[in-house]
């Protein structure tokens, strides 16, 4: 990608009131942010959820200096910039309500990534934690399951170190831009891990790890995943977060059962009072989504898209084992949210497809 289309992709990313939504939002109708910036103001203020004054912010930008900052560091130090319209960017993410419109990447991100598990929890774990998170994530990893973390102190830490021992894969997930090592004793970590996996960030170069970056972080472990193991956390725990937007994604949430007179076990207690699947080990995780791990040889299911409308087919061959949600079933459909849900409950009468929590649906 030339530097200054870089730069427009950044660009548009600093324009006050064009957040992910928006930035989608203006990438379907427009094709790239050069022609956003190139469209009239009228053109602008039509786009739906667009409104006045965004419309306006887009044609008074002048912040160009720093977009042109930002895009020429990239190529340097290892660091790649992927866009939502690459091939390597994840599928995973492209499905959940606000996906980042791009990435900021050291190493690689590879196909096999898309079987991947989050492992969570708190920055302090007991003797207890440490060991469990071990002894799951290698068990995990030699089944050639990718493990995502957010890079943190404790089970984080622990997580991608583990993965790393157990020569597999493992992606650890930034809330600082991609130059700003947080926490700086990992170092080291963030080198092995580019050698073996994927750092990525939506943040721009430079950003510091404030504490408002970490619930946009975590939205980005759970949707990487097909589900988030949550091990030793405060009730009041960012891994909580984690575990609920897993939810709203439509991912699976795992909790390790902890010692009930333990604070730093409430979290994970609490999540499995309230329906998170309690698992001991990696195979307790395994056998809740043996369907998406099922063995190769298992025979294909029948192709049921000839019994369906043409409208019903539309919808259908967008969906797969990956939760999408409404939001994008509708926008890559080009229907209404409204025709869409119509067409995907008629799809889930017929048993073509399944909804999930959160308005999320996967092919059957």
């Amino acid at each position: 990608m030339e530097v200054s289309e870089i730069r427009d992709w950044i660009g548009l990313s600093l324009v006050p009131g064009v957040g992910p939504k928006r930035f989608i939002s203006l990438l379907n109708h427009f094709g790239s942010p050069k022609e956003v910036f190139a469209a009239r103001l009228r053109e602008l203020e039509q786009i739906p959820d667009i409104g006045e004054m965004t419309a306006q912010n887009i044609k008074n930008f002048n912040s160009w200096e720093e977009a042109e900052k930002q895009s020429l560091r990239v190529g340097k130090d290892g660091i790649r910039f992927i866009t939502f319209k690459c091939a390597e960017y994840p599928p995973g993410l492209k499905n959940i309500y606000d996906p980042p419109p791009f990435l900021f990447v050291k190493g690689e991100i590879k196909n096999e990534d898309s079987k991947a598990l989050a492992i969570v929890g708190t920055r302090l774990p007991s003797p207890y934690g440490k060991l469990i998170a071990e002894k799951i994530t290698v068990e995990l990893a030699e089944k050639g399951i990718t493990i995502v973390s957010g890079f943190a102190r404790g089970i984080d830490s622990i997580s991608h170190h583990s993965a790393l021992e157990s020569k597999g894969r493992t992606i650890g997930v930034f809330g600082s831009g991609l130059d700003v090592i947080y926490p700086p004793e990992n170092k080291k970590l963030a080198e092995r891990i580019e050698k073996n996996g994927a750092l990525i960030s939506e943040f721009l170069l430079g950003t510091e790890p404030e504490g408002n970056n970490f619930p946009k972080r975590n939205r980005l472990i759970s949707g990487l995943c097909l589900g988030v193991i949550i091990i030793e956390a405060g009730i009041k725990s960012g891994a909580l977060l984690t575990a609920q937007l897993a939810l709203e994604q439509g991912r699976e949430v795992f909790a390790i059962p902890g010692n009930i007179s333990s604070k730093g076990s409430q979290g994970t207690n609490w999540l499995i009072k309230n329906g998170a699947t309690l698992v001991t080990r990696a195979e307790d995780v395994l056998e809740e989504l043996k369907n998406v791990f099922s063995n190769e040889t298992e025979e294909p299911k029948k192709d049921i898209s000839f019994s369906l409308s043409e409208q019903e087919q539309k919808v259908y061959h967008l969906l797969s084992a990956e939760p999408a949600h409404i939001d994008l079933i509708a926008r890559e459909s080009q229907l209404s949210t409204p025709q869409a849900l119509s067409l995907l409950l008629n799809l889930e009468l017929k048993g073509a497809v399944k909804q999930l929590s959160g308005k999320n649906f996967i092919r059957v």
